[in-house]
Formats: structure tokens, C-alpha cells, sequence
């Protein structure tokens, strides 16, 4: 099992990465790293994990993940008929002094140490900002050399000032763990991706932990600070989401595809976990 620390590569001739990707996902280890990070899915959807935030994303969504904020984003499995590099996303990789310490200490620049401040939670952005920012993400794949440069200013610009935007995790997470604590709840949540369709039992998930029940339920609390239950809870509901947006198969099949029992108790989980019921998220959806 790799750390989820991530080394991102940007080479020695740039001050900052910017990476234009086709493939059918995004990779799966839950990782972080000190640069800040604007994801904006082109094309694709799927399950995002956001510090202590679980929630669908699809085309058109850009975020703003902050310093050290743990994320990864799952993509939906592509079946035989699909296009194999369903997934498209530009990414914008910075760190917060990218363009020298002295910028950070100008006049114009007071907003920016808001911004990475606010971004520690993560930032889902909305509106004409969203549109904004996408076009000139889409500029900054062509751009080159000094051209880049406007372009992050560009964007710093709009994401110092804009207030079309939803905080992502409920608290800054995740921040006072260790490698080997990283490692651990890593391999939890790659378990648990994989067999969320099954039933998961505290003694089985402690065992992949190497802890006792008791220990993995103080430790797993501590890490997300939510129990191991409700974090597999939300998994299956995220995914019973895009099942009902995707509208191929009736709500009593979702309900059994995502790991639940019984009908009765799947409607209950997705009232509590979405303040809605799965018949009125679809007309919802579907209907925008």
C-alpha cells in the first residue's frame, strides 16, 4: 500500500502544473499534497471524497482542493460499450508561494492568503463563476511559457473574489494524522469501495486494519470523524444516487445494488443522508 502522499510532478522548467487528461479514470488511492489543486471534470461522473465529504460529481463540476486536504475521485466503471476514456478533466496544480514569496506580501494581493485559508475546506464553485472558470482553463491547456502566468493570475483573480461557491468538508480534516494513521485509513476506504455492495462487518474491516473492534472504532472516528457505519451509509447512497439519475433500473433494484436489505431501510438511510426521498432526487435531477 502506497502513502497517500503525492509528489506531484511539475517539472523544473515551470513554476506550477497544468495537466489536460483522457482516461477512463482518475486514479484511486486517497492522497494529498502541499499544492493547491482546480479540478474541472470535462467529461465524466462518479464518487468524489473530499476530505470528510463523500458526494457524486459529474461533467461541469470544478473544485478547488485546498493544501493538504485529502481527495481522490472515483469513476463510474466503464462497461464494454463505452468509451474506454470516458473521463476529461484539466487540472491546475499550484503551490501558494508558485510565483515567489515577495507576491504573496503585495498590496494586490491581500485576498490570495483568504483564499488558500478557505480552500483548506475545499470549494465547489457554481454560477458564472463556474462558466468563467472553465473557459479560461480551457485557454490555459493552449498556453505557453508567459502566457501561463496571465492565465493563473486570471484565475486567482476570479476565485479571490467570487462568492458563487459551497464549502466542501464540514472541518478542516484530516490535518493532524501521521503516515502510517494515512496508510491505514487509505486501505480502509479502497476496501470498502471495492466490497460496499456486501455486507461489511466491524470484526472484517477491523481485521483489514490490524486493530481490534474497539480500537479500529476510537481510531476510524478520530481519522473522519464519523463512524465506520455512516461512512459506509453515505458510500452506497452516493452510489444509489447515480443509479437513480442514470434512470435504468427501478428504485427496489437500486436499493439492493448499492448493499441494502431491504426496501424499507434503504428509503430511510437516503431521507437521512440527502433530506429527500429517492423518487423526489430523481424528479429533482431529471427534471433540472
Amino acid at each position: 500500500m502506497k502513502p497517500l502522499f503525492h509528489k506531484v510532478p511539475i517539472s523544473l522548467e515551470n513554476s506550477f502544473g497544468i495537466r489536460h487528461t483522457h482516461a477512463p479514470n482518475l486514479g484511486k488511492i486517497w492522497h494529498y499534497h502541499p499544492e493547491l489543486e482546480l479540478h474541472f471534470v470535462v467529461k465524466g461522473k462518479g464518487v468524489r471524497f473530499i476530505g470528510d465529504n463523500i458526494s457524486n460529481f459529474n461533467s461541469g463540476e470544478i473544485i478547488l482542493v485546498g493544501e493538504n486536504l485529502p481527495h481522490t475521485w472515483r469513476c463510474n466503471e466503464v462497461s464494454n460499450d463505452e468509451d474506454a476514456t470516458d473521463t476529461e478533466v484539466i487540472v491546475i496544480q499550484f503551490l501558494p508561494d508558485c510565483l515567489g514569496k515577495d507576491f504573496m506580501l503585495l498590496p494586490e494581493t491581500f485576498m490570495l492568503p483568504k483564499l488558500f485559508e478557505k480552500a483548506k475546506k475545499g470549494m465547489v464553485f457554481t454560477g458564472d463563476t463556474k462558466k468563467e472558470l472553465a473557459n479560461i482553463m480551457l485557454e490555459a491547456t493552449k498556453a505557453s511559457k508567459i502566457e501561463k502566468l496571465i492565465v493563473l493570475l486570471r484565475i486567482l483573480d476570479v476565485l479571490a473574489h467570487t462568492d458563487e461557491y459551497e464549502e466542501i468538508t464540514s472541518a478542516h480534516a484530516f490535518y493532524q494524522s501521521n503516515e502510517p494513521d494515512n496508510i491505514r485509513l487509505n486501505k480502509i476506504c479502497n476496501y470498502t469501495l471495492t466490497n460496499y455492495k456486501k455486507e461489511i462487518t466491524l470484526q472484517e474491516i477491523a481485521s483489514i486494519s490490524n486493530l481490534s473492534v474497539t480500537s479500529f472504532c476510537r481510531y476510524f472516528k478520530r481519522m473522519t470523524k464519523k463512524t465506520f457505519y455512516d461512512f459506509l451509509i453515505e458510500i452506497r447512497i452516493s452510489h444509489a444516487c447515480r443509479l437513480l439519475v442514470e434512470d435504468k433500473m427501478p428504485t427496489e433494484v437500486i436499493c439492493f445494488e448499492c448493499g441494502f436489505n431491504n426496501v424499507s431501510n434503504f428509503y430511510r438511510h437516503f431521507k437521512k443522508v440527502t433530506d429527500i426521498t429517492p423518487f423526489d432526487y430523481k424528479k429533482k435531477y431529471l427534471s433540472t
